[in-house]
């Protein structure tokens, strides 16, 4: 089998309302589609999904790095995964939501070749995955209410943004707490805080009974981040800090990690993800995949990967809910609050319509 053409299309879809962190407030869903073809006649989907203030990214950029990947891939076999990796880290550096459109498709006809879900390709063995949802910045009253509309939909674990005021932010946790009190809760500073504001803050996350707290400081500051780990009774886990098998590393090195939240995105697809959660599993440190604002297509991608492996214990995977992108896909998954039950066609089970 050989890879005769690489098709790309940008698609932008407004977000059913605004995503505030502490970062940035978002309003669209901008993503890059990618089919590759093959001369057997079995395409495969991929996306990417940049995020300017986190991957570097647009979907301009990512159109372009596709343009500089395909005269490496055309001609070659779908199925040399490491290879192609290898030649695109050759081509551009970092560039993750542009090499994970490729990835993800060729992952797709590897999966379809095969006659597997893309899961059962990379060994897993059940294909539902429980995720949770993610509870954007807003008054503490607008939070607490989002997640009790959350807990009686169904859902059991709630992801709570935080880093952008302190005293908004305590507020917020402990009426949440009181409108979920079953809820398993982890919260999000996205580099929100210094070192020592974070373990300002740690004190009411504790009183809140939060199980996890993600990147509380910049993700440049990795001393500042095994500083807070080693004194913080709550699990720390990386995010920003991670975009490489090479920082996992580095993170498993200083100790400043208890979990790493693994994004294709990021990382450049499933290929460099698998490697992240190896050099985590080994070192005791478990993972989380999660996500940027990707549809059902990458979501999908994501799924298959958390399927895949037992090291990997929570799944923030929930962004196509948050937009309406039935316009250019179906399939991909079945959802039932809180599962996402993947499906057993072969790949990863996404139809694009227009191609």
């Amino acid at each position: 089998m050989r890879i005769t053409g690489i098709a790309a299309e940008k698609v932008s879809v407004p977000l059913k309302e605004p995503f505030v962190i502490s970062l940035a407030a978002i309003t669209s869903a901008e993503m890059v589609f990618v089919r590759i073809d093959t001369d057997e006649g079995i395409m495969g989907f991929g996306e990417g999904a940049g995020i300017g203030f986190v991957t570097g990214e647009t979907t301009d950029t990512v159109l372009g790095a596709i343009d500089a990947f395909r005269p490496a891939l055309v001609g070659a076999n779908p199925f040399a995964i490491e290879d192609h990796h290898r030649a695109m880290d050759r081509i551009l550096v970092g560039n993750g939501a542009a090499k994970a459109a490729v990835d993800l498709a060729l992952y797709d006809i590897m999966g379809k070749a095969s006659h597997l879900p893309v899961y059962q390709f990379l060994g897993g063995a059940c294909g539902d995955v429980e995720i949770d949802h993610t509870i954007g910045l807003g008054t503490p009253e607008e939070m607490a209410a989002k997640a009790a509309r959350l807990v009686a939909e169904g859902y059991r674990q709630i992801k709570v943004k935080a880093g952008a005021d302190e005293a908004e932010d305590r507020a917020a946790i402990l009426l949440i707490r009181a409108a979920a009190p079953q809820a398993h809760i982890k919260v999000d500073a996205n580099q929100g805080w210094t070192p020592s504001q974070a373990l300002g803050m740690i004190k009411t996350y504790v009183e809140a009974g939060v199980e996890a707290l993600e990147q509380p400081v910049p993700f440049w500051d990795r001393d500042g981040l095994a500083f807070v780990r080693s004194r913080s009774p709550i699990p720390i886990m990386a995010d920003e800090s991670c975009f490489t098998p090479h920082d996992a590393s580095d993170l498993v090195r200083r100790q400043a990690a208890d979990v790493i939240n693994i994004k294709l995105m990021k990382c450049g697809g499933i290929y460099p993800a698998l490697q992240i959660n190896a050099v985590a599993q080994a070192a005791g440190v478990r993972c989380m995949v999660g996500c940027m604002l990707e549809s059902r297509l990458g979501i999908a991608a994501g799924a298959h990967l958390v399927a895949s492996r037992a090291n990997i214990i929570y799944a923030d995977l929930d962004s196509f809910r948050d937009f309406d992108d039935s316009t250019v896909i179906s399939s991909g998954f079945d959802f039932q609050v809180p599962l996402i039950r993947l499906r057993d066609d072969p790949g990863l089970g996404v139809s694009m319509l227009d191609w």
